[in-house]
């Protein structure tokens, strides 16, 4: 199984860390030239030097996909440089938890603006770029993967608000998928369970003693790597099994 994508060009938002750094460098080792894209510009050029300390190629694309006019500004910079975009990864996301009697609203909005609203607008400023590259590229196809979460597939106590958000883009991908996966764009989805990221750093104090800081004592957590070795499988197989195969639903939902 080959997993050479010299010429191609991704975009892998939430690159500062995490899941997202990995993924970069897994994309980049393989020979993709990779956009990575967050808010912070001095990680994200850390990151570029060390791919490219490598021997990779990346670019820093600084911007908060929160904001619709940054998302669309970021993926036409990298269309604009390169010529063409045939990978997408929206692995940007923000994981605030808490009962809902007496949630913090402003966890909620800004939950909903990552994981949400971002993953939209990059995924439409993208989309009209990847359908031309699985119909002019030397692969045929083109790559979206969607980070979600297992809690977008079961709802648990004191997870609500972000269960929404993960709920949310798992039904989107699977119906963005039915939409254009015959024009040559896979369309996939990871759900991973806990990962050791700073994801949960972001939260309260008494969110992370009382709920995260326990769990983490006593569950074996994945890694990053685990998760960008996920990503690379899926954006490297053969066209003929992704189209055929591995997306596979019943044919009167494909």
């Amino acid at each position: 199984m080959s997993i050479n994508l010299t010429g191609t060009v991704a975009l892998v938002t939430g690159a500062s860390s995490g899941i997202g750094q990995e993924a970069a460098r897994r994309l980049a080792a393989a020979g993709a030239t990779v956009a990575v894209l967050a808010r912070r510009k001095d990680r994200l050029e850390a990151l570029v030097d060390d791919i490219q300390r490598l021997g990779g190629s990346a670019i820093a694309t600084p911007a908060d996909i929160t904001d619709q006019s940054q998302a669309e500004a970021a993926v036409l910079a990298v269309v604009e440089r390169y010529g063409h975009l045939d990978i997408l990864i929206n692995n940007a996301g923000l994981m605030l938890l808490g009962p809902v009697a007496g949630a913090d609203v402003e966890e909620w909005e800004r939950m909903l603006a990552i994981n949400v609203r971002g993953l939209l607008y990059t995924t439409h400023a993208a989309l009209p770029h990847l359908l031309r590259a699985a119909k002019e590229s030397g692969r045929g196809v083109a790559d979206i993967v969607n980070i979600s979460s297992q809690a977008g597939r079961q709802a648990s106590a004191n997870f609500a608000a972000y269960n929404l958000t993960k709920f949310g883009v798992n039904g989107f991908t699977e119906a963005l998928r039915q939409e254009v996966t015959r024009q040559g764009v896979r369309v996939g989805v990871l759900e991973p369970g806990a990962v050791d990221t700073e994801l949960g750093s972001h939260n309260s104090p008494h969110v992370q003693q009382a709920m995260l800081d326990p769990f983490n004592a006593t569950h074996e957590r994945l890694e990053s790597d685990d998760i960008a070795d996920a990503i690379l499988f899926m954006v490297t197989r053969p066209r003929r099994a992704s189209i055929a195969e591995m997306w596979v639903m019943p044919t009167d939902q494909a």
